[in-house]
Order: structure tokens, then C-alpha cells, then sequence
């Protein structure tokens, strides 16, 4: 891995690989919903899709032909806390890659008949979303978490918000938040490392973007941040087919050491099907198609959530599982198997996620943006191994036993019987 810092403060991070014939390029954005205010709501992932709608020197159609006629690929994702346009492509086409992203960066025009169409674009995002109770509910759960802080608000924003969202507040969001200081470039595959340093500054020198003042980048720092929603239940009344649940309890910062050991746990409990959730839950009683848990982490705090998709009939049933499986590794711990178990599954899921260019320039990107460093595979994977069984008790005991929270989306009209299974 190399990295460069450039005189305004942008960040350079590469991986070369030479038995690849492709590479990626990333330009990551220290912008997410996590900074907007409640007049933005929604404004970096409607930002995201309108720097595709056309640049000074580029239509929607020119953006999107050039990449797809070399038969690579380009697109951008939001979260919480960034946001990043990438594109893969041949190796040799690696300059047509870096200029065309670079141009969304640097000069898109945001035009008032752009933001009208993708306004629309938008609000049918977030319809098909509140469509699929399975996707929605994990918006619902973050929203009783954190209440109404920008934690909690949605990636998509409300429809409310979009729909009165301003040409003006768009367009002057994109030039004050990206910002030299602000970016990380990506790059995976078959280059050099001198010469997309070369490319980089060639392409985003235009219009005078790296020439403005520099700005020391800051990593995103938070002091912990309160959660309102603990002990709390959120109920969306639906006749679905299926009840939808989230469990979540307190978890630890994105910077806490001991998120490694918190990785191992998590997948002891909920990262497969030799999990102790599925094992209980699907394999045992058959409750459940789906049933896992994850762990979100940002800046100042994390959550450990629990999903499962059962009957309605069958939720509390499938809770108070949750329940039973938490309260006995919280004064039990996990068995050295189930340990050996996850280890392997946690290093074995990052060795193969990082097959192709496109996992390992999000891996540096990613890295960089949030941590300020990248560490090496052989640094993560020790990591991972030197987790003790005390650790885990540790964490176990610490995060497992909090109050949790609760959201449930089904045919339910009270949510009376949920209050009294998590108090």
C-alpha cells in the first residue's frame, strides 16, 4: 500500500496488484447524512445522484457512455458518515476512470431542471424502501435509537424534505462540503503508484479545485453520544405476512480496540448458520427464514442488532430467544469452539471479500477516510487471532446485558405485550 498527501490536504491511498488486468478508483467524500441539519435532511445521497446529471463538460449521457463503452462500471453509495463515486474498469482505461470521476467532483452544475427530475427519482427511492418491511424496519430502529438527531434520520432523507429540498441548498452543500481536505482517492489494481498521483492531480486541478486554501483534513472525532431510544419500543402497524424484528443493544465505537473482539462475537451469535440465532431460531424451531445480527459503528457509538422474520404469531416466542441466547454468553461467555468458529469465519470472510479491486479499494478508502491509517491484511488477521476468551467475556458482558431496543414492523395494534418482554 502506498500513500500520498497532497499539498491541499487531499489523500492518496493505492494497492497495486499486478496478476490483475483490472483496477478501481474511488473518491471518497468525508460527507454523510450524519451532517445534515433537519433543512438538508436527505441532501448527500440526493447530491449523489444529481453529480451524474452533467458537469461543464460532460452530459448525464457522455458521463455514463464513457465508462460503459469500455465495459467497465461506475456508481456511488451514501451512509451515515461518507459518500463515494467509484468506477472499475481495465487497467489501461484507469485514466479515463480517474478523469470522468473526477469531473463529477470537481464540476457538476447541478441545473434546476435536474434537480426536478431526480427529485422524483428520489422519492421513488424511498417509496420502494417503505415498500419492503425488511429493508424498512432497520431505518425504523435506528430512528426510536437515536430519536431525531442525524444518527437517526434516514440516508434518503423524508419525502417531506426532498420534496421541498431547494436547487440552492443542494448546489451550495456540494461546494462547501467537497472540499480537497475533505476526499480520499482509492485505487486497487494493475498501475503504478507515481503515475495515478499524476493523474489525480491532472484531473482534479481543473477549474482551480486543489488550488484553494489548504485545510488540514480532521478525522471525525465525537464525544459518546446519548441514546434516547434505550428500553424503548417502535411499532409499525402493518398486515404483513411475516413480523420484523430488530433487537439492538449498545455497542462500542468505530475507534474502540475492542471492536475486534466485538466482530468475533457478533458472528459467534448471528454471522451464519452455525450461529447460536440460526441455530436456535431456524434450525431448532423453525421459526424463521432469516434470522442474523450486525454491527453498525460510527464516530462516538455502535449498536449490536438483532434481526429475525417470523410468523406474527411467533414474535415473542422468537424475542425472548434473543433474549436467552444474550443472557446466557453475557454470564457464560462463548465456548472455545464457537470462538475458533468465528475466527475463522471473520478471517476467512475478509480474505474473500478482498478477490477482486473493487473490495480492496473500498477496504483503503474506507480506511483512510475513517481511521486515518490503513492496516496491512496480516495486520487485521493478527488482530483477530490475538482476541482472548476473556476479551469476549468482557465485551459480553459489558454491551449484552444493556437495555435494549426494540423495533417491529406487523400486524400489531398495541405494542403493550413488546414493552413488557424487554423490560
Amino acid at each position: 500500500m502506498a500513500r500520498t498527501v497532497l499539498p491541499s490536504g487531499l489523500r492518496i491511498v493505492t494497492e497495486e496488484e499486478k496478476s490483475v488486468r483490472s483496477a478501481a478508483f474511488g473518491i471518497w467524500v468525508n460527507v454523510g447524512s450524519r451532517d445534515e441539519s433537519l433543512s438538508t435532511a436527505g441532501a448527500s445521497h440526493f447530491l449523489e445522484h444529481l453529480l451524474f446529471k452533467g458537469t461543464k463538460r460532460r452530459t448525464s449521457l457522455e458521463i455514463s457512455s464513457a465508462i460503459e463503452a469500455v465495459g467497465g462500471e461506475t456508481n456511488a453509495f451514501t451512509s451515515k458518515e461518507y459518500t463515494c463515486f467509484y468506477a472499475r474498469v481495465i487497467d489501461k482505461d484507469l485514466p479515463l476512470a480517474v478523469d470522468v470521476i473526477s469531473d463529477l467532483i470537481t464540476s457538476s452544475v447541478v441545473k434546476q431542471e435536474d434537480v426536478d427530475a431526480e427529485r422524483k427519482v428520489v422519492l421513488e427511492e424511498i417509496a420502494m424502501r417503505d415498500d419492503d418491511p425488511s429493508d424498512l424496519i432497520h431505518d425504523l430502529f435506528l430512528e426510536k435509537y437515536y430519536g431525531d438527531t442525524p444518527l437517526g434520520r434516514p440516508i434518503l432523507g423524508t419525502v417531506e424534505s426532498i420534496k421541498s429540498m431547494q436547487r440552492s441548498t443542494v448546489f451550495n452543500y456540494y461546494k462547501n462540503r467537497y472540499q480537497p481536505s475533505d476526499l480520499v482517492v482509492a485505487v486497487a489494481g494493475n498501475f503504478k503508484h507515481k503515475n495515478v498521483v499524476n493523474m489525480v492531480e491532472d484531473a482534479l486541478s481543473k477549474d482551480g479545485f486543489l488550488h484553494q486554501p489548504k485545510s488540514d483534513y480532521a478525522l471525525r472525532t465525537s464525544g459518546k453520544i446519548k441514546v434516547p431510544g434505550r428500553g424503548e419500543v417502535t411499532l409499525l402497524d402493518r398486515k404483513t405476512e411475516q413480523a420484523h424484528i430488530i433487537y439492538g443493544v449498545p455497542s462500542v465505537a468505530r475507534d474502540d480496540k475492542k471492536r475486534f473482539a466485538l466482530s468475533i462475537l457478533s458472528s459467534a451469535l448471528g454471522g451464519g448458520m452455525s450461529s447460536r440465532l440460526f441455530q436456535e431460531i431456524r434450525e431448532k424451531r423453525g421459526l424463521a427464514y432469516s434470522t442474523y445480527a450486525y454491527n453498525q459503528q460510527f464516530a462516538g457509538s455502535g449498536v449490536l442488532s438483532f434481526y429475525v422474520g417470523c410468523k406474527p404469531e411467533k414474535a415473542e416466542e422468537a424475542i425472548k430467544i434473543i433474549q436467552s441466547i444474550l443472557q446466557d454468553v453475557a454470564a457464560n461467555g462463548l465456548t472455545d469452539e464457537e470462538i475458533t468458529r468465528a475466527k475463522g469465519a471473520v478471517s476467512g470472510a475478509l480474505v474473500l471479500s478482498q478477490e477482486d479491486t473493487g473490495s480492496r479499494m473500498t477496504r483503503i478508502g474506507k480506511s483512510e477516510l475513517v481511521y486515518g491509517q490503513v492496516l496491512s491484511f496480516d495486520e487485521i488477521l493478527r488482530e483477530i487471532a490475538d482476541v482472548t476468551q476473556d476479551q469476549i467475556k468482557e465485551i459480553a458482558r459489558q454491551i449484552l446485558p444493556e437495555s435494549p431496543t426494540l423495533a417491529v414492523v406487523g400486524p400489531f395494534r398495541s405494542t403493550s405485550k413488546f414493552e413488557r418482554l424487554i423490560k
